[in-house]
């Protein structure tokens, strides 16, 4: 069986041992999968995001950083927040950033024991992040996370509609090159 897999549906559904969201730097809620994870996880999964300490004022999350709550009324029984970058044409360090998102998220995975998790397509909604660019940085951070050790049983890249799960599928063979070393 393949480390990552590619699934459609609902990430607040899921019986992992994680689920990724796609935060904002606040942790109180949003749009997209940040609204619909705080809606399924319960007000004891909003009391627990306002305990995360600000690390200036209306920042718990800083963009390109990772923090952990429990999952309360979810199946998961963590989730790991990451503020994804806002896409600005690629010229202000937006792909490094995203980057860093996906090695922080599985690098507190691995802290809690969490040998199952799944991630959204990060910052690919309303934050712009063309997809198919967002996709390859996913596989690429998570197979070369993954190549250390055994750390996961299953990573699961979840789309929220078919044409998502597409581009997720596709982006395996362009990671795969982007870690092949050129020919000599």
């Amino acid at each position: 069986m393949d480390l990552i897999r590619v699934c459609l549906g609902d990430i607040t559904k899921l019986e992992v041992d994680a689920i990724v969201n796609a935060a904002n730097e606040l942790m109180l809620g949003g749009g997209g999968v940040d609204g619909a994870i705080h809606r399924a996880a319960g007000p004891q999964f909003y009391e627990a995001c306002e305990k995360v300490e600000q690390w200036r004022p209306g920042v718990r999350c800083p963009t390109g950083e990772a923090r952990i709550t429990p999952g309360f009324d979810l199946p998961a029984k963590w989730v790991i927040h990451t503020v994804g970058p806002v896409w600005h044409g690629g010229g202000y360090g937006e792909a490094n950033v995203l980057a860093n998102c996906y090695r922080n998220c599985l690098e507190l995975a691995v802290e809690h024991g969490a040998r199952t998790l799944a991630f959204p397509a990060i910052s690919c909604g309303v934050f712009g992040f063309p997809a198919e660019r967002a996709a390859v940085i996913a596989r690429r951070e998570i197979s070369c996370f993954s190549l250390v050790e055994d750390l996961f049983d299953e990573i699961l890249l979840v789309g929220y509609d078919e044409e998502m799960c597409d581009v997720l599928e596709s982006s395996a063979l362009k990671a795969a090159r982007s870690l092949t070393p050129p020919a000599a």
